[in-house]
């Protein structure tokens, strides 16, 4: 029934336009979001699940200005401005040239940075990756063969933070 082609019945004097392509399968819209749910699962940071929406700015693209949002967010293409995400997640893919701020709950870092960046989680430099700029951030990790010039101000995490604050209990 779906699979079944109906047998070309018609002559080519009255056949009329046709589609060329029918003929081929095409690659939709659906395979190339297969194909970036692909690529979000391999540079997916540690602990995140892939209930999580991630937003992905591809190799071919350009931004400038600023960018803000409440999703974890993928950089394969360049950006330069700012970029503010909150607590959610930022990775920064190999191709990635990121000139820009950037205040996120975690960075993971497989590209290029040029900027200051601040983070409530942590900031990992991958091995691939390269960051200029100071880092303010509880958490540093950057991994053997990667490139950092800058400061680092490691900060007191707000859970800790919140129990030193607390009153001792009455006697």
């Amino acid at each position: 029934m779906w699979g079944r082609k109906r047998p070309n019945t018609s002559t080519s004097a009255d056949a009329g336009p046709r589609n060329l392509n029918a003929d081929h399968p095409s690659k939709s819209a659906f395979s190339s979001r297969e194909e970036a749910t692909e690529v979000n699962e391999v540079t997916r940071p540690a602990g995140t699940t892939a209930a999580r929406q991630t937003s992905w700015l591809g190799l071919g693209l350009h931004l400038k200005g600023e960018i803000c949002g409440n999703v974890d967010l993928l950089i394969d293409g360049s950006v330069e401005g700012l970029v503010h995400l909150d607590d959610r997640n930022l990775t920064v893919g190999r191709t990635a040239k990121v000139t820009a701020d950037i205040i996120a709950g975690e960075l993971v870092v497989y590209g290029e940075v040029k900027g200051n960046v601040r983070a409530t989680g942590k900031i990992e430099i991958k091995k691939e990756g390269s960051v200029t700029g100071d880092l303010a951030t509880p958490q540093i990790l950057i991994e053997d063969g990667a490139y950092f010039k800058g400061l680092i101000e490691i900060e007191k995490s707000t859970e800790k933070n919140a129990g030193k604050n607390a009153l001792p209990p009455a006697a």
